[in-house]
């Protein structure tokens, strides 16, 4: 299935919105467990990740931590 480009552009702004609401929420003192397949946005709003592999958590620390990690990088963010 091919994407129009208008699309893309919709998609993205849709996803930006969405992590600002979250924001918004958090800010708020609401805790949010998040599932989300794009881990690099979700750790950064995040305070606290756990990564599971297999339905057993790996590695849990925080958000930025986990971005900061050698191994998460390698494994899981294409770095």
């Amino acid at each position: 299935c091919l994407k129009s480009h208008s699309d893309s552009i919709f998609i993205n702004i849709f996803i930006k919105e969405i992590f600002r609401i979250i924001q918004d929420i958090q800010k708020q003192g609401t805790t949010i467990l998040l599932i989300e397949q794009n881990a690099k946005v979700a750790l950064q709003v995040s305070n606290r990740g756990y990564v599971l592999e297999t339905g057993k958590v790996v590695l849990s620390d925080t958000g930025e931590n986990l971005l900061k990690s050698d191994a998460v990088q390698k494994a899981y963010l294409g770095g």
